[in-house]
């Protein structure tokens, strides 16, 4: 599992030369797919955004990235490469919906007081300027109007790998691909592999009962209002692309403790649980939006490890379709295209919770409905889940990669291109893949 906002620390440790860059670094055909595969980036350590944030503009002409030396704008018709904000300490967070602009945040404050300043960046201009100061917590959203940022603050920041050096409430120290180094011993008193380890310290995180609050920034006023105050762990905090008003977060933790996935109104009315367990160690997590705000579709395993589903629910009417993974295909993160007609997915290595033995590859998956015996329908179908299977097509074949750095597609704006992070040549670097096999263009 992964956390939502990435850490300073990681953010600091990616990026690009601040040189415009005319063309992509290199281009080759995957000899294992076929499909065409670009490295965007000539130096190391560039980083597009995390799967469910927006880093294209509304016109969907270009993305933003994170550097090493802060940030940088892609055009997406030629892959060139321009500085937009340079600073050490900054931290990209997403662009807006409705304007050309990318949104950013800075640990320096101008009083010298602690917390965090939100800044927004025009994109095409490249002006800057302030839009609101965070005393405590992360931006980690904003709504479809571009009104409201979503944040969420922790009353003690709990090191979920301590390292035995360092003091209390700080951030962890050893971080790869922002991946802390999860150790911990099995009630055997064996060492567990990272991917338990993991678990171990996340159930520690959870059983402290740290208080917490997700919380809105009015942009226009400066005003904070608390949304959901408690001792669960609050995370993975998302507006709703189109609805200004809705918000979805997560209970965080082992996925198989927790009812993880909620939303709730901005003025806190009408909280609701999208999906609950009902099987020992069933798990549900990694939630995201449909691009048109319509669904909600997540990862869901009936149990842990075993079978696994892309499940969707539908808000408006609360209608669920599900559809099952082979095991090789169960991926850290999904997302939708912006058609809405296929589904990526990045795969996951043998530790991971599918243990897949082929399973390190970017995929395409088109679903396909299961249909009823003989045209026969049931009396109640309409009131059941909709299952459903994928048509799968392999694009880029991840085996090299370290799976602790997470891929994180996301669909270019034209549904063309799967945009993803890598390290399969070494150091990490920001790559396209071409979805379309031979076009050469």
């Amino acid at each position: 599992m992964r956390k939502a906002m990435i850490g300073w620390a990681a953010m600091a440790a990616v990026g690009l030369a601040g040189a415009a860059q005319a063309k992509p670094a290199a281009e080759w055909i995957d000899q294992t797919t076929g499909h065409r595969v670009l490295r965007l980036t000539d130096q190391p350590g560039s980083a597009s955004l995390y799967f469910h944030q927006n880093s294209y503009t509304p016109q969907g002409d270009k993305m933003v990235i994170s550097t090493p030396d802060g940030i940088a704008v892609m055009t997406l018709a030629d892959w060139t490469i321009k500085p937009l904000v340079k600073g050490k300490d900054l931290q990209l967070l997403f662009t807006g919906r409705k304007t050309r602009t990318a949104y950013y945040a800075s640990r320096k404050r101008d009083d010298g007081a602690g917390g965090t300043t939100i800044f927004v960046a025009d994109i095409d201009s490249g002006k800057t300027r302030k839009i609101a100061t965070v005393d405590g917590g992360s931006i980690g959203s904003i709504n479809a109007d571009e009104t409201l940022l979503l944040g969420q603050w922790a009353a003690s920041d709990k090191p979920l790998q301590p390292d035995g050096t360092q003091k209390a409430g700080t951030p962890e120290i050893k971080q790869t691909f922002g991946q802390a180094h999860y150790a911990a011993n099995g009630p055997d008193g064996k060492p567990l592999s990272f991917a338990e380890a993991k678990e171990v310290r996340l159930n520690e995180r959870l059983e402290a009962k740290i208080p917490m609050e997700i919380f809105t920034i009015d942009i226009r006023t400066g005003e904070r209002k608390v949304v959901v105050a408690s001792t669960d762990w609050l995370n993975h905090i998302q507006f709703s692309p189109t609805d200004p008003g809705l918000i979805m977060y997560c209970h965080e933790g082992p996925w198989h403790k927790v009812d993880r996935i909620w939303t709730i109104r901005t003025d806190g009315s009408g909280k609701q649980l999208i999906h609950k367990r009902i099987m020992n160690m069933e798990i549900a997590g990694h939630e995201f939006f449909s691009p048109d705000g319509a669904w909600i579709w997540y990862d869901l395993q009936t149990p842990r490890g075993e079978v696994f589903w892309l499940a969707g629910y539908e808000i408006a009417t609360g209608r669920r379709q599900w559809y099952h993974v082979d095991r090789n295909q169960w991926s850290v993160h999904y997302n939708q295209a912006p058609d809405m007609r296929h589904f990526s997915g990045d795969g996951g290595d043998s530790e991971m919770v599918a243990h897949a033995p082929d399973g390190k590859y970017l995929y395409l998956f088109t679903p396909r409905a299961i249909p009823d015996v003989a045209g026969i329908h049931a009396d109640n179908a309409a009131d059941l889940i909709a299952p459903g299977t994928f048509g799968v097509e392999k694009i880029v074949d991840m085996r090299k990669h370290d799976y602790r750095l997470e891929p994180n597609i996301t669909f270019t704006p034209d549904g063309k291109w799967m945009i993803f992070r890598s390290n399969m040549n070494g150091a990490p670097h920001t790559y396209a893949a071409e979805i379309k096999k031979g076009s050469g263009s």
